[in-house]
C-alpha cells in the first residue's frame, strides 16, 4: 500500500495505546503457541485500543519473525509479527514494532567486546552486582551495548529488513543507553583513532553525544526512506535527569514525544504533570506511557485497579497528552482479557473527552524554569500545583508575551543568550521570583540579575530559620520556622522590603556543640541578612525551598513560597481552590474558539513500596474564576455537556463546579 493512501488511522498517532512487552526466555517453550487473531483482536476491541507497540525484538535479543540479519526466537515457529500486524490493521489499530537497543542478551552473548563497560572496565550489571542489590530485578541479565561500529551496522540492518518487508506505522526503539559513555576496546581505539583522549571526561562525553546522533539519524533515515509516514520514537531520550540529551535536545530526533512513566514504583503522580508541560509546545504528538501493572514493567499477574487506570488516563489527556498504558503478553501468545477490560473502562472515558485534550497548548501566566534537576523542577512544580498556580515551562516556550512572572529555582546556570532574554522581559515589566542561587555565577560570586540583593557569603551554620511578621497567609505560623538547608547571606539593596527574616542557631549541631536531639535553637534577634526581599517586579528567596520542599515536604515552607509569590499580584487566567492534591490544566484549542480548564482530584496511598490510588472521592460546589480576555458564549461540562451558569465579575468570568469526580473538564466556548 502506498504511503499516501494509508487509512487516516495508519498515519495519526493514536490516541488509546498500549505498550505490549514481550521479552521471552530460550528457557520457554511453545512461544506464541496460542495466539489466535481473534483472541488477540477481541482483548484489543475490550480495551478500545487504536494503537499498539509490537515486539520485533526484546531484551533477550531474540526476534519474533523469521529474521535473516537478526536471531528469530528458538521457539518460535512462525511469524508472530506479521500475524500481529495483519490482526491489528484488520480493526482499524495502528501498530509500531518495538526494538530494543541497549539491552539485548544475546548479542552481548556471541559478541562479548559489544558490551557496555563504564572508566573502571566494569559492566554495569555484573552478577556481583544483581546479588548485591537483590531487589533490582530490572537489572538481572541485562548487559548493556551501545550503538556504534558492528553493533551500530546491526541494528541499521535490522531495522531495514523490517521497514522494507513489513506493513508498519512506526518503529520504538528502547533502552537508548545516553547517560554516559562507553569504555569498551572497541569504544577506546575509536576514540583514539579520532585524537579523543578517552581519559578525559568532557571530550569522551562530547564524542558519546556525537556517537548517539549517529546513531540517530541514521536509523531515521533509514525508516523514513521506506515509510516516510512512519513515526519514529527513541525511548530514554525524553527521560529526566539526562542533561546532556536535554542540554543537545536529543529529543527532537523523534517524531513524537513518548513519556514513559510509572506513578505507582517509580517516583509519584508529580513528574507527568512538568513533564508534559516540558515537551507540550513542541509541536509534535506527545503520548503519556504508565501501565496495568500493581508495581512496575515485566510483572506477570500484577494489576492496577480499573479505577487507578481510569484516573490516570484521565490525566494524560488533561495535559495534553495520548494515553498508552503498558502490558505484557504472555509467552503463550495469549492476551489476557481481565487487562483489556481494567484498561477498557478508562479508554471508553478517553474517547470521550479526548477531543477535549490531546494536542492542545497549555496556557498560563506563570513560567516554571526547568533545569533538568528533578529535587528542584518538582519540588518548585509541586508548590505551584498543591496551590492550583497553573503553569508553562518557560525556557521551552518561544513566545513570552502572555507571561507576567517566571519562577527561577535554586542552582540555575543561565547561559548569556537566557540571561540577555531574561532581561528583556524584565524590561517589559516582566516579574521573576528567584530561589537561593538561581541566576547566579559562581566564578564571579554574584547575580546575573537584578534582584535587588548583593550577595556576601554561604551560611554559616548548618541550618537556620525564617520569621514573617504579619503574614497575608493565615497558615504561616507566627513563629520562627527550621530550614533543614540555610539561606546563602545576601544584602538588600536600597528600594527593597524584606518579607521575611532570619533567625541564625547558636551554634551548629557537632559532637563538640549540640543540645537536644536535633537541630540548635534560634537566637532570639534578627540575623543581619534577610531571607526573602522584594524589589519592585523582583521577589528573591536565599533557601532552596524547592529542593527543601521535594526532600521533606514541609507545609510551611510551601505556605511561605505562596507568600513571596503571591507579593507579586499575579493575575492568573485561572483561579481554583481545590484540595492540595487537586490538579489543574489549562488547554487552549483557537481552531476550535474554546479553551478547556481540567480538574483533577485523586489521593495517592502509599502501601508498602507502591503508590495506591483507590478512593475516589467526589469534591461539590468548586468556586472558579477566569481571566480569560475572551467573549464568552458558554461554559459546559465534559463528558456530560451539561451547560454551565455563570456571571461576570470585573471582566472575569465566575462560576461554580457542582460535583465532580476524579476528573472533569470545562469547555468555555468564546467568539
Amino acid at each position: 500500500m502506498a504511503a499516501q493512501q494509508l487509512p487516516e488511522f495508519r498515519t495519526k498517532e493514536g490516541s488509546r495505546q498500549i505498550h505490549l512487552d514481550f521479552h521471552t526466555s530460550e528457557a520457554l517453550q511453545n512461544i506464541g503457541s496460542k495466539f489466535n487473531k481473534k483472541q488477540f483482536q477481541d482483548a484489543l476491541k475490550a480495551g478500545n485500543v487504536n494503537a499498539i507497540n509490537i515486539f520485533a525484538k526484546g531484551h533477550h535479543g531474540w526476534s519474533y519473525y523469521p529474521t535473516k540479519v537478526g536471531q528469530q526466537h528458538p521457539n518460535l515457529d512462525f511469524d508472530l509479527l506479521k500475524a500481529q500486524i495483519k490482526a491489528c490493521h484488520e480493526i482499524g489499530v495502528r501498530v509500531q514494532a518495538y526494538y530494543t537497543i541497549g539491552w539485548s542478551v544475546q548479542d552481548a552473548v556471541n559478541h562479548p567486546n559489544w558490551v557496555f563497560l563504564d572508566k573502571e572496565g566494569k559492566d554495569r550489571y555484573t552478577a556481583e552486582k544483581a546479588a548485591a542489590n537483590p531487589t533490582d530485578a530490572m537489572g538481572w541479565g541485562w548487559p548493556v551495548l551501545f550503538p556504534e561500529g558492528p553493533y551500530l551496522d546491526l541494528i541499521l540492518r535490522q531495522t531495514e529488513e523490517l521497514v522494507k518487508n513489513y506493513d508498519l506505522d512506526g518503529i520504538w526503539y528502547d533502552i537508548v543507553p545516553l547517560r554516559s559513555p562507553n569504555y569498551n576496546e572497541w569504544s577506546k581505539k575509536d576514540m583514539e583513532a579520532k585524537g579523543i583522549d578517552w581519559q578525559d571526561d568532557a571530550a569522551a562525553m562530547a564524542h558519546h553525544v556525537t556517537k548517539t546522533e549517529k546513531f540517530l539519524k541514521e536509523t531515521r533515515e533509514t525508516i523514513l526512506k521506506h515509510l516516510p509516514k512512519a513515526s519514529v520514537f527513541y525511548n530514554w531520550t525524553t527521560h529526566l535527569g539526562y542533561g546532556h540529551s536535554f542540554k543537545n535536545k536529543l529529543y527532537e530526533y523523534n517524531t513524537k514525544i513518548d513519556l514513559e512513566d510509572l506513578p505507582t514504583a517509580w517516583g509519584g503522580y508529580d513528574i507527568f504533570p512538568y513533564r508534559a508541560k516540558y515537551f507540550a509546545n513542541t509541536g509534535m504528538p506527545m503520548v503519556a506511557m504508565s501501565g496495568k501493572f500493581h508495581k512496575a514493567w515485566g510483572e506477570f499477574g500484577g494489576f492496577k485497579h480499573k479505577d487507578a487506570i481510569w484516573y490516570e488516563a484521565a490525566a494524560m489527556v488533561a495535559f495534553g497528552a495520548n494515553a498508552n498504558f503498558g502490558d505484557q503478553l504472555h509467552p503463550s501468545g495469549e492476551l489476557e482479557m481481565a487487562t483489556y477490560e481494567n484498561i477498557g473502562h478508562a479508554f471508553d472515558y478517553v474517547e470521550k473527552i479526548e477531543a477535549y485534550g490531546i494536542g492542545a497548548d497549555h496556557k498560563a501566566v506563570v513560567g516554571l524554569w526547568f533545569t533538568n534537576d528533578r529535587a528542584r523542577d518538582e519540588g518548585t512544580a509541586r508548590m505551584l500545583m498543591e496551590n492550583q498556580v497553573n503553569f508553562v515551562v518557560a525556557n521551552n516556550l518561544g513566545d513570552w508575551a502572555t507571561l507576567q512572572v517566571i519562577v527561577i529555582p535554586s542552582q540555575v546556570e543561565l547561559s548569556p543568550q537566557e540571561i540577555t532574554r531574561i532581561k528583556g522581559f524584565q524590561a517589559r515589566g516582566g516579574k521573576l521570583l528567584v530561589m537561593s542561587k538561581g541566576a547566579f555565577e559562581t566564578e564571579g560570586n554574584t547575580f546575573q540579575l537584578d534582584l535587588g540583593i548583593e550577595y556576601i557569603g554561604e551560611a554559616r551554620y548548618d541550618k537556620d530559620y525564617l520569621y514573617v511578621e504579619n503574614p497575608k497567609s493565615t497558615d504561616l505560623v507566627d513563629s520562627p520556622f527550621l530550614n533543614y538547608t540555610p539561606g546563602i547571606r545576601v544584602k538588600p539593596l536600597e528600594g527593597s522590603k524584606v518579607i521575611a527574616t532570619v533567625r541564625e542557631p547558636y551554634f551548629s549541631r557537632t559532637w563538640e556543640h549540640f543540645t537536644s536531639h536535633a537541630n540548635t535553637p534560634y537566637q532570639l534577634q534578627n540575623a543581619p541578612h534577610p531571607g526573602v526581599v522584594k524589589t519592585g517586579n523582583v521577589v528573591y528567596i536565599a533557601h532552596e525551598l524547592d529542593k527543601m520542599y521535594f526532600g521533606h515536604g514541609a507545609r510551611v515552607h510551601r505556605e511561605l513560597f505562596m507568600e513571596a509569590f503571591n507579593s507579586l499580584d499575579i493575575e492568573p487566567m485561572v483561579k481554583v481552590k481545590l484540595p492540595s492534591l487537586g490538579r489543574i490544566n489549562l488547554l487552549h484549542q483557537p481552531e476550535h474558539k474554546r479553551y478547556v480548564l481540567h480538574l483533577l482530584y485523586a489521593a495517592p496511598i502509599q502501601r508498602g513500596s507502591v503508590r495506591v490510588i483507590e478512593d475516589l472521592v467526589p469534591l461539590h460546589d468548586t468556586p472558579i474564576k477566569l481571566d480569560l480576555n475572551k467573549n464568552i458564549k458558554k461554559i459546559y461540562t465534559v463528558p456530560n455537556m451539561e451547560e454551565l451558569d455563570y456571571s461576570l465579575d470585573s471582566g472575569k468570568v465566575v462560576l461554580t463546579v457542582p460535583k465532580f469526580t476524579g476528573h472533569i473538564a470545562l469547555a468555555v466556548e468564546y467568539d
